[in-house]
């Protein structure tokens, strides 16, 4: 299922990927057109320019050479008409119909006229192409101001862009082959170093020559924008999607954390089992051999009876009351009596009554209380049980090629505090087991050993019952090294 979520987002991912980088292959295509479409215009433009001014020449001196033609055929009708008025009034027939042919051949003079002036326009018209060519070679020579100025630019700009379906605000200058900037917008300045990366370039007017060549730069300050609105309907289904893979997740890690818990569970039962097994087993002896009538006759039989009977009546006390511990401090209806005890007194008590327990394993305790001032505020039969619990391990995992030594040290630190260290050479804690020695349950394995009891609660206790104290701890340890217990506490104000 991890794998099939994984898959899942990264093909999500992927099709993000593609419609961005299609929406801006679209976009930089329609970009290009618009700027190749506006540079079309302005070369029109440029074409009309001089082919109007071309015409308006060529007119004019037609019109000119034609007014003047006519002029002097009108005059020469008007003079002689005037003439032949002069001479008589009443002209007889043969000179009326003589000064008739001469009019007809004055409009038939017009008529040829025209026919020649059509024949020069035409001409005019198939030389077009060397005009043309005179044109391009001619003009640049002009401004790029007159040529294509900003306004021409904008207009053509927006009406391109908005064709190509680019409906988007733009920035543009025009800039000469030394990447001079001419003029430009008036956001252009503005927009720094960040439009370099999205920049369009189109050169105006291609066939000037390369040392007079001029650049259209234009930059789109909302493009980003533009090319994710495209994809804003696949941002939903790719939280929900990456919601249910941390909620699997989540539900994935609590599996298998309650999985370890339950094995710790059953680790603590068997290992109770275990724990409690063996004083009911001689508690059970001991009554079995009170039984016997021998056994009740002798005093010492009876007295040593007694003994093993109140020891493990004890022992399994302590068990029960370890577990009823933890159990109460997990639900926060512990009591504490907290008072003023002086640890090195305490620490002392405390080494002197474990001291037989070690020197029956062949080992030693030393204990170095230079703290001068070693009054702390604890409930003292809690720190009697932390400062035991931790000797009490440092027994049950010692090294057995090695004799044991164990160190318990207290000195002073700045700030009012008190340093306590409980130190021994036993097999020491993987870098592993260190993260997890304070968890409810958890014991660290022995390897091949069988002979470690106990239920993976003692560290446990003395974790929060130092952090109850006020404290903190912390340890350091080595496989084959040994271990050391650094318990820092508040000192009485």
């Amino acid at each position: 299922m991890v794998l099939t979520f994984a898959g899942l987002l990264s093909m999500q991912i992927m099709y993000m990927k593609n419609m961005i980088k299609m929406r801006d292959d679209q976009f930089s295509e329609g970009a290009r057109r618009s700027l190749y479409a506006v540079t079309s215009l302005l070369e029109q433009d440029e074409t009309r320019y001089y082919l109007e001014e071309d015409v308006d020449r060529i007119e004019t001196t037609a019109i000119s050479g034609s007014s003047n033609r006519m002029d002097g055929i009108i005059y020469s009708f008007k003079t002689q008409s005037g003439v032949q008025g002069d001479l008589t009034i009443k002209a007889d027939n043969d000179k009326i119909s003589k000064l008739q042919n001469e009019s007809g051949n004055i409009f038939n003079n017009y008529k040829s006229m025209q026919e020649t002036l059509k024949g020069q326009y035409l001409y005019q018209r198939g030389l077009i192409d060397e005009v043309i060519l005179n044109i391009i070679s001619q003009s640049s020579n002009r401004p790029i101001e007159e040529r294509a100025d900003s306004t021409t630019i904008r207009t053509y700009l927006r009406t391109e862009l908005e064709n190509n379906g680019l409906d988007l605000p733009f920035e543009f200058a025009v800039v000469n082959r030394n990447g001079i900037m001419l003029y430009h917008t008036g956001g252009y300045d503005n927009l720094g170093d960040s439009r370099d990366n999205n920049m369009f370039v189109q050169t105006l007017f291609p066939n000037d020559p390369i040392s007079k060549r001029h650049y259209l730069k234009v930059f789109f300050p909302d493009k980003k924008d533009y090319i994710l609105s495209s994809i804003k309907f696949m941002i939903p289904t790719f939280a929900f999607t990456f919601i249910l893979l941390v909620i699997f997740v989540f539900v994935i890690i609590l599996a298998f954390r309650q999985k370890r818990l339950t094995e710790m569970k059953n680790d603590f039962i068997n290992n109770m089992t275990h724990e409690f097994k063996t004083p009911i087993s001689s508690i059970s002896l001991a009554a079995q051999m009170l039984r016997d009538d021998t056994v009740r006759k002798s005093p010492t039989m009876m007295q040593h009876i007694s003994n093993v009977i109140n020891d493990e009546t004890k022992r399994l006390r302590f068990q029960v009351e370890k577990v009823l511990q933890m159990s109460m401090f997990d639900r926060s209806k512990a009591t504490f009596r907290i008072q003023d005890v002086d640890a090195n007194s305490a620490i002392n008590s405390i080494t002197n009554t474990f001291k037989l327990k070690v020197e029956r394993y062949g080992g030693q305790i030393n204990t170095e209380l230079d703290a001068k001032n070693a009054i702390i505020s604890v409930d003292e039969m809690h720190f009697t049980n932390v400062i035991f619990n931790l000797l009490d391990n440092a027994v049950k995992y010692r090294r057995e090629d090695t004799p044991l030594r164990l160190t318990v040290t207290t000195q002073d630190l700045p700030n009012e505090r008190l340093q306590v260290t409980v130190g021994d050479n036993g097999i020491g804690i993987r870098k592993e087991d260190l993260k997890k020695i304070f968890d409810k349950f958890y014991r660290v394995s022995t390897g091949n050993r069988h002979d470690v009891k106990g239920f993976g609660l003692g560290l446990a206790y003395v974790q929060k019952m130092v952090v109850i104290m006020g404290g903190t701890i912390k340890v350091e340890s080595e496989p084959d090294q040994g271990t050391k217990f650094i318990i820092t506490l508040p000192l009485t104000k």
